[in-house]
């Protein structure tokens, strides 16, 4: 069982400041520094997995952004490779060699595997093994910017 306390005192706080922007801004750079540790991360665990001879990083292409999301008081942040794992085609080769990083879009054969290929998640680690610290920064900076708010209104 999860007990989490404090709700009420933060439900009074998120009341008090009132503005939903205002709300939504502080939730969002919460999230992005707290999902910064899990792109830290993925980029440390796939410096170890990058050839030294290609020109292609793929940790130079792990970014954290914000997602798109319908609900109007959602705020959705992820770690990704630009680029994505797409390449056909019809896919713009010039627009992904401007990338950082270069052309990664295999970067999904590495993470999951192929029947010739043996995975080696360097994605899915990072967040995983990093939950709590995660959660800790999102709590950590929450709380401070809502402090800071707070002391602005008195």
């Amino acid at each position: 069982m999860v007990r989490i306390q404090g709700l009420e005192q933060l439900r009074q706080k998120l009341k008090a400041i009132g503005k939903k922007s205002t709300i939504k801004r502080i939730t969002r750079k919460s999230a992005r520094q707290a999902m910064n540790i899990a792109r830290d991360a993925a980029r440390a665990n796939a410096k170890a997995l990058d050839d030294p001879i290609t020109k292609e990083k793929i940790w130079k292409n792990i970014v954290t952004q914000t997602g798109k999301t319908s609900n109007s008081n959602e705020i959705r942040m992820r770690v990704g490779i630009r680029g994505g794992a797409a390449q056909n085609k019809y896919t713009d080769k010039t627009a992904l060699s401007g990338l950082p990083g270069g052309i990664t879009t295999y970067w999904h054969y590495i993470e999951f595997g192929t029947s010739e290929i043996a995975a080696q998640p360097f994605m899915r680690p990072a967040l995983s093994k990093n939950v709590g610290q995660i959660t800790d920064k999102f709590v950590q900076v929450f709380s401070a910017e809502i402090n800071i708010i707070l002391g602005g209104l008195s």
